[in-house]
């Protein structure tokens, strides 16, 4: 069987006419991939905004604001596993075009819906859970594509550059964007958002064609189920990314147990218009760009395990402030660090799990840890709806800041520098 290395450089020449043994050549492919994914988080910017400025002029209740995030993430509870194995089973680039076109696909059907004045919460949650069961599929197949573009050394760069840009496009640029457009009307919102993901569909068709995952012809024909028990052992087995998903597991539900009612803490007590509330978010990006840009560098210089216990102790500051202050620039200075300091976490989990794990496991115990990390993501968002109800709309910011400062006493001297560095030299 070819290796890692030639196979990337073989893709690379198909599409580029260069040479294999070029070095420019991998980093020309992952440039494509690169633009997708920008392309279709301009979208997810767009919505990111959009969505929840519609579901609060709809209703004005916590618990059914939070219930859009529960709607948006519960298919990676339900469908992630699945996902997985059709990602190790099936061509990555013709996934990434079907996915992207489902999601263009859903969103195009709310915006007639929005168009003929037909305006319902459930229409709402039906729109972002489609979209959420596409995204299984778009996002798994990226994160396991790109090995196959880039040899292994470039690993931190390329997952940097890809975090930088989300954070420039998802939440610098989409949602100043998206809330612009949605303050002159709701459809215009959507429907950008639906024609940004048919063009990353149409970017994703030029990626290189021998995308497929690496399959041992000699091995029986397994089935669905049996593949994806076969991910989660190798996923559950594996200590060290075991651990590290609880932790992200933990950051994820402190996270949108916040995030699912920001919306209403910048509309109410911060005193933001719509327009202002997609500034707000586009200041946390500006911290996610220079965490995505500056992750190779802080990562050699810190170690990965400093910088997972910073990943935990940071947000937990910024949530203390966001539950303390009223001013909307100690507000924006808080999302700042606290993004900047999950996207360097990102970077090391996402190349930790890329070099750690075989090709041909990849798609399915990335969707084991994304079931872990983000299945957290719709609890959160419930326990944060109802903490809100009961307690007060600041009570979720102050009820994480605690929970992630005891995440990080928890997971320090579990997630070091030399776990991870074992970790990523046995998987070469």
């Amino acid at each position: 069987m070819a290796t890692q290395s030639s196979i990337s450089q073989e893709i690379a020449a198909e599409r580029t006419g260069s040479a294999p043994g070029d070095a420019g050549a991998g980093w020309r492919s992952f440039r494509r991939l690169w633009a997708s994914t920008a392309t279709s988080n301009v979208a997810d910017g767009v919505l990111l905004a959009a969505a929840p400025l519609l579901a609060a002029t709809l209703t004005r209740d916590p618990l059914l604001v939070s219930g859009l995030t529960v709607a948006q993430y519960l298919p990676w509870f339900l469908f992630t596993l699945a996902s997985g194995a059709i990602v190790d089973r099936y061509d990555r680039r013709r996934l990434l075009i079907l996915g992207n076109a489902a999601r263009a696909g859903a969103v195009a059907a709310l915006t007639l819906a929005l168009a003929t004045d037909l305006r319902h919460l459930a229409l709402l949650y039906a729109a972002v859970f489609v979209m959420g069961i596409a995204e299984t599929i778009v996002d798994n197949a990226a994160l396991v594509v790109l090995p196959r573009l880039v040899e292994r050394e470039l690993l931190e760069r390329a997952n940097g550059r890809i975090f930088a840009t989300q954070s420039v496009v998802n939440t610098f640029i989409g949602p100043p964007l998206g809330s612009a457009l949605f303050a002159i009307t709701a459809t215009f919102a959507f429907l950008t958002g639906s024609v940004m993901f048919a063009v990353a569909a149409a970017g994703a068709a030029l990626l290189p064609r021998r995308l497929a995952p690496e399959l041992d012809d000699r091995a029986p024909a397994s089935s669905m189920a049996s593949d994806i028990r076969e991910g989660w052992r190798h996923f559950w087995g594996h200590r060290l990314l075991r651990t590290v998903a609880l932790q992200a597991a933990a950051i994820n539900f402190f996270g949108t147990a916040t995030g699912a009612v920001l919306v209403l803490l910048a509309t109410g007590p911060l005193g933001l218009s719509e327009s202002q509330y997609g500034m707000l978010l586009a200041c946390s990006a500006a911290g996610g760009v220079i965490g995505g840009l500056a992750a190779e560098r802080v990562i050699h210089r810190l170690g990965g395990g400093p910088v997972m216990v910073l990943a935990c102790l940071i947000p937990a500051g910024e949530y203390a402030l966001l539950a303390a202050t009223d001013a909307p620039l100690m507000a924006a200075a808080a999302m700042f660090v606290g993004t900047l300091a999950s996207t360097l976490s990102q970077v090391v989990v996402s190349t930790l799990r890329q070099a750690a794990v075989p090709d041909r496991l990849l798609g399915r115990v990335t969707s084991a840890y994304r079931l872990i990390v983000l299945g957290a993501v719709p609890l959160g968002a419930a326990a944060g709806g109802v903490s809100a109800t009961v307690l007060g709309l600041r009570a979720p910011f102050w009820i994480s800041a605690v929970g992630l400062a005891v995440a990080a006493a928890a997971f320090a001297p579990l997630v070091t520098t030399r776990a991870i560095a074992i970790a990523q030299s046995e998987g070469q």
